[in-house]
């Protein structure tokens, strides 16, 4: 038996605790506020979510994997008409997926080079999963704050 290598643990449990906390912020709140955007060009808490596990799903399983997820980055940025239990879903269905990707590397495949075509250079494998956690926390704040501004907006009426 593989045991997974404490930095992994230790990545999983930040993803996991950054999940937790955009999950948090879907509790009791109305659909209506799941496609409401704070201001022209500003994303919705549903784009949000989709992007970020989008997002997430890419770096960790496509590029660190090698496991292809076929994801369509644009259509991340079209997400409406969903509903607190899809988005609590596809967060789940993300945290479990990161969860098992991880499992999976060892300190040595940290190092092994990408070439992405989106960028104009080689990347670690280490730098896409630090870029993942990055990304996935810069956009967890993003929701927190539209969660606030939405509460806000709410008792202003």
């Amino acid at each position: 038996m593989t045991t997974t290598h404490p930095f992994f643990q230790d990545l999983q449990e930040r993803f996991a605790a950054l999940h937790d906390e955009i999950d948090k912020q879907l509790t009791d709140l109305p659909d209506a506020a799941l496609d409401w955007s704070p201001g022209d060009e500003m994303n919705s808490i549903a784009i949000l979510v989709t992007h970020t596990t989008g997002s997430e799903r890419y770096w960790v399983g496509d590029v660190a994997q090698g496991d292809a997820s076929n994801r369509v980055r644009d259509t991340e940025f079209k997400a409406a008409g969903t509903t607190v239990a899809d988005l609590r879903e596809r967060i789940s269905r993300c945290d479990a997926y990161t969860r098992a990707a991880l499992a999976k590397l060892t300190l040595d495949d940290l190092g092994r080079k990408q070439t992405l075509p989106s960028l104009d250079r080689a990347i670690s494998i280490g730098w896409a999963l630090l870029h993942a956690l990055e990304h996935t926390a810069q956009h967890m704040g993003h929701i927190q704050q539209i969660r606030q501004l939405w509460d806000q907006r709410d008792h202003a009426s």
